[in-house]
């Protein structure tokens, strides 16, 4: 459960990874791709009622706006968003706390109704420091490996991996892109042995804000 104190210090130190103001409910859609972006990470809260400057407006209707909610995690998220709400009342303004549960059945996106997710159009966000943004293919196939829980065991160092070590060991990231060229390779092959590495624990997988994902070492 989420306590005043802890809503105040969200306001004091801003929006962040797990934190994200809205003053008012604007769209189901918008609404939705945060609550998205919390359940694809480690979870967080949506402060509605607060601006991104911490300025304190308040909510008009607290029903209203509670109705809007369910019906944006159940309608609008695939699948839906578990969360909980908790009200306070700041400078005598109603606002609301949504804290979304990071998932055990990721990756969500919005809704398109379709039956199985489509990597080239699903809309699947993530949490990149203080904004929800779209996921790269890469990012997305993680998280379907995490949620059914696969690892790699017994995995075979070969040519491909060598290249990456060793541009890794002359530069400080790599793409799907600079693999596919360093190794003459297409980038869907560069792309699964990129992500055959992450699930190994041999590299680690970050994504920036424009939604392109770059590879490091550990650590």
């Amino acid at each position: 459960m989420i306590t005043r104190k802890k809503i105040l210090e969200y306001i004091e130190l801003g929006e962040g990874l797990n934190v994200e103001f809205k003053q008012r409910f604007s769209s189901p859609e918008k609404i939705a791709k945060e609550m998205i972006a919390f359940a694809n990470m480690r979870g967080g809260v949506i402060l509605l009622g607060v601006d991104d400057d911490k300025s304190i407006y308040g909510i008009e209707s607290e029903k209203s706006d509670i109705d809007l909610i369910k019906e944006t995690a159940e309608k609008f998220c695939e699948p839906k968003v578990d969360y909980q709400i908790e009200h306070f009342n700041i400078e005598n303004k109603d606002i609301l706390a949504i804290e979304i549960i990071e998932s055990k059945i990721k990756p969500h996106r919005l809704q398109d109704y379709k039956k199985e997710l489509d990597l080239k159009s699903a809309q699947v966000y993530l949490r990149v420091n203080d904004k929800s943004v779209l996921a790269s293919k890469e990012m997305i196939k993680l998280l379907q490996t995490q949620t059914k829980g696969k690892s790699l065991q017994k995995y075979v160092v070969g040519v491909q991996e060598k290249i990456v070590f060793n541009y890794l060991d002359k530069n400080e990231t790599i793409t799907v892109a600079e693999l596919s060229k360093q190794a003459n390779i297409s980038e869907r092959r560069a792309s699964r042995t990129l992500i055959k590495l992450v699930r190994a624990n041999l590299l680690l997988i970050h994504q920036k804000n424009n939604g392109e994902s770059f590879f490091t070492y550990l650590g």
